[in-house]
């Protein structure tokens, strides 16, 4: 039996034909026209770019709007809930943290990041960097310098890596003056993404992964991998190595530090061998349902967006709390409001158990160092140690992160809560050790409910600190930047 459509069926099946037919025709016209514009700026370069150009403003004359938009990573007047793009001196809004870190530079100066426009700036000007007089002086080796400027891989190539991470980090000041950009994440002929240090490419050969395999989209979170990643400095050659050999998670990197008993520092007060985390910001990432679904780093701190015609990546790299509707908005259909709120529930939980955990650990450490003046032996104390160790580690994890309670609430959570386990177990190992000298009052706590306190007790001489950082900034930095520019550098605009 025939069937056959009815007139009205017909017409609405050539309607919807046809509109498929014209939708096609508008979408293979935008490709055509993508790539045309894609050909012409490509076919019109004003200058030709070859090998390691530091240099940012070259890149501009080829790439205006890539250009313009990566000039207001300088601006600094966004601000959320909890951060934003200012610089704020997160010592004295959390002086529990001088504590954490009293033996370490942290302790010293520790503020809250601006833009890559600042990356070189503020590590000039950093106390954690000293105040170097001449190329030999200063605590910092060149390591330190890895992550801050396109000069790096310039260098590195210049001196081999090895040698690059011997230095020291003022011999190579005159050399290091382009802030973070092009060069460390494109290559400067076509443009395609590229790996620009080798501690990434080194990680993930020792897990038998060949990165140049990467997928575009893979590699739009990778660039940003080559530093928001937790890493250390091995060897007296401080060459800059990701622990990823067992792992991703807090625990896999804990056990691979534990395997050769590396430590960053033993803590001043409690003599714990303390492990200092960076920021495992790709390694969060992955652990979160976004990095689980291959949302990448770059669709959500550099969303594409459109000026006459052109789509182009974004490169005011910040939140995307700034532009919801160009972030989240892509792929949720709530408002604004509601987005922004869900993020901030999930930051004020876990800042409430960060802030548990810090008093706690801060407690601990003090505790601790009770214990070694009423006589405690290191076999006492070799639990109590453990646990601070691990503490601390859980602790810095979560706090040195960028974006960690978003990327994964759950494991940052997870993270926190195990870190004040370990804190109140270590308060716990710590009264037994006392009972067992005799001793069974209450351990005196300073005050340290300031900055200034805080410092002040653990023995830093943070006046005479800042002087002599001042005298570096007004005599080492103007000859270096100098240098710098006389020998072509540096653009002329600083």
């Amino acid at each position: 039996m025939e069937s056959k459509l009815k007139t009205w069926q017909g017409w609405l099946l050539f309607v919807v034909v046809m509109a498929a037919v014209f939708g096609l025709g508008i979408l293979a016209a935008s490709i055509t026209q993508r790539k045309a514009e894609t050909a012409s700026i490509f076919n019109n370069k004003k200058v030709e770019i070859k090998g390691i150009e530091s240099r940012n403003e070259i890149f501009g004359e080829n790439y205006p709007r890539e250009y313009q938009t990566w000039l207001q990573t300088s601006d600094t007047t966004f601000r959320s809930m909890f951060q934003g793009n200012n610089s704020v001196d997160v010592l004295a809004e959390r002086p529990n943290m001088v504590i954490l870190w009293a033996g370490y530079a942290f302790a010293k100066d520790y503020n809250s990041p601006r833009g890559h426009f600042y990356a070189v700036n503020d590590s000039r000007a950093s106390l954690r960097t000293g105040a170097p007089m001449t190329a030999e002086e200063g605590p910092q080796p060149a390591t330190c310098w890895t992550c801050k400027s396109p000069d790096v891989p310039r260098m590195m190539a210049a001196m081999g890596v090895e040698n690059f991470y011997k230095a020291k980090w003022a011999a190579l000041g005159p050399e290091i003056v382009n802030t973070i950009g092009c060069a460390d994440c494109h290559e400067p002929e076509n443009m395609n993404l590229h790996i620009s240090r080798p501690g990434l490419i080194e990680a993930f050969q020792r897990q038998g992964i060949d990165i140049n395999k990467a997928s575009e989209q893979e590699m739009r979170s990778l660039v940003c991998a080559q530093c928001h990643v937790e890493y250390y400095f091995k060897g007296d050659g401080k060459y800059l190595t990701l622990p990823w050999d067992k792992g991703f998670t807090v625990e896999d990197m804990e056990a691979y530090y534990d395997e050769t008993n590396f430590s960053d520092f033993t803590h001043k007060l409690s003599k714990a061998p303390i492990i200092k985390a960076q920021h495992p910001d790709y390694e969060l990432y992955k652990l979160g349902i976004h990095g689980q679904r291959n949302v990448s780093c770059a669709d959500c701190h550099m969303p594409y967006k459109s000026e006459g015609g052109v789509k182009f990546s974004d490169h005011h790299v910040q939140s995307p709390l700034a532009m919801i509707d160009r972030t989240c908005q892509v792929c949720h259909r709530e408002s604004e409001e509601t987005l922004r709120n869900n993020v901030y529930e999930r930051q004020m939980k876990a800042n409430e158990t960060r802030g548990r955990l810090e008093t706690e650990l801060a407690k601990a450490h003090i505790e601790a160092a009770f214990a070694w003046e009423k006589g405690a032996t290191e076999a006492q104390m070799a639990g109590v140690l453990k646990l601070l160790r691990q503490s601390q580690w859980r602790w810095d994890f979560a706090v040195a992160s960028h974006g960690a309670s978003f990327h994964a609430p759950q494991e940052i959570q997870r993270i926190l809560a195990g870190g004040l386990d370990k804190a109140l177990q270590a308060q716990l190992a710590v009264s037994k050790v006392l009972v067992s000298l005799g001793y069974t009052g209450d351990v005196p706590i300073p005050d340290i409910s300031t900055k200034e306190k805080a410092q002040k007790y653990i023995g830093l001489d943070i006046p005479a600190e800042r002087a002599a950082k001042e005298k570096f900034l007004t005599t080492v930095v103007p000859e270096w930047l100098k240098s710098a520019k006389e020998n072509n550098r540096l653009a002329e605009k600083i």
